[in-house]
């Protein structure tokens, strides 16, 4: 006899909207809903494409919205067990994620500080926006950063390349003098690419080198780390299981599809769908 249904937690998404190209809430959304949680969508900057090589995106800077649809929910009496913000437009933005933290303290508090990749910052980062996200993490129970996220964030350079499990560890440790828990992401390893953690667990994780690289990987990853820990699995399980998942997206996106348009992630979300209780 299966068990009373529950209502699902809800997780307030503070990341761009990106109209083609498979990354952003277009990955964050369904992934968190067929893990059984309910995604609140609070897009920063509608896009019409990512900004990976298509070309320059239409762009809408959604912060006035953003700011009324915090109080709105606030006013519902909206209780959010998780918040997960992502790519942020400018400094300005990052006050939407202060704000949703001050409106909701109790949350659980998930920053991917989207500032930069392959060694330096995106286009429109600047010492302002770097120092903004770098006070996000200090209040937030969770950090994703890349490698080079990782160096902007504690103000030195970076190599992405880690000779060893210690190299790598110890990086994790050094985000830990910002957050309690950090994962670093984009590590190569020898012939691997992985991501180790640290926090109230250490671990590094290698998956195989795939050879190809896609947008909107670390929003799928993300997703799943977040959904997996607030479902009430361990740090390392959640980022095993969306290191997993990744490898077997990218495997499975045809050699022939071209890569900007992101990884073919969605036969695979049966996945991630949970068993039933009984």
């Amino acid at each position: 006899m299966l068990t009373k249904p529950v209502a699902p937690k809800k997780v307030l998404c503070i990341h761009d909207l990106s109209g083609m190209g498979r990354c952003s809430l277009a990955v964050i959304l369904p992934v968190l809903s067929v893990m059984g949680l309910q995604p609140v969508m609070l897009p920063t900057l509608l896009l019409s494409t990512h900004t990976g090589g298509l070309g320059q995106p239409a762009r809408l800077d959604s912060a006035a919205y953003c700011r009324e649809a915090l109080e709105h929910y606030r006013a519902l009496g909206v209780e959010f067990d998780c918040i997960y913000s992502g790519y942020l437009g400018g400094a300005e933005q990052a006050g939407l994620v202060e704000q949703a933290f001050d409106f909701w303290p109790d949350a659980h508090k998930i920053v991917d500080p989207v500032l930069g990749d392959d060694g330096r910052p995106y286009a429109g980062v600047t010492p302002e926006l770097i120092e903004r996200v770098r006070g996000l993490c200090r209040r937030a129970s969770l950090i994703l950063p890349n490698t080079t996220e990782a160096g902007l964030l504690l103000g030195k350079d970076v190599p992405a390349e880690c000779p060893d499990d210690e190299a790598a560890l110890a990086l994790a440790d050094a985000l830990t003098s910002l957050c309690p828990q950090a994962i670093v992401t984009g590590l190569t390893m020898g012939p691997y690419i992985g991501c180790a953690g640290s926090g109230r667990e250490r671990f590094v994780l290698r998956k195989l080198h795939v050879g190809r690289s896609f947008p909107g990987t670390g929003d799928l990853y993300g997703a799943i780390v977040a959904g997996s820990l607030i479902r009430g699995n361990a740090l390392s399980a959640a980022a095993d299981a969306a290191a997993e998942f990744v490898a077997l997206a990218i495997q499975q996106t045809p050699s022939t599809e071209e890569t900007r348009f992101g990884v073919w992630f969605e036969p695979l979300l049966p996945r991630l769908v949970p068993a039933p209780e009984y």
